[in-house]
């Protein structure tokens, strides 16, 4: 029986960036769920899926951190147009 890690371990900075990108990701979806017309909730969680499915292969953590900080302007700027919407 070996003692060796898995090679694909992930590093600790590493899962909570992960799970800050999720919280991020769900928040968003939650968020739109709010909005009454139909049409442009779907294309919101449409742009949303896109946004995170395009940048989820990304390895380097400064370009990761980055993006989360993107996505914490992106979220307040959906805060405030659900707001409106509303």
């Amino acid at each position: 029986m070996s003692n060796r890690l898995p090679r694909n371990l992930m590093s600790l900075e590493r899962f909570m960036l992960r799970s800050e990108v999720l919280k991020l990701y769900k928040h968003m979806l939650r968020l739109v769920r709010e909005i009454p017309d139909r049409n442009q909730r779907q294309q919101l969680q449409i742009f949303i899926r896109q946004d995170f499915e395009l940048n989820k292969n990304l390895q380097d953590e400064g370009a990761i951190k980055m993006n989360i900080a993107r996505g914490k302007n992106s979220l307040k700027e959906l805060e405030r147009t659900v707001q409106m919407a509303q």
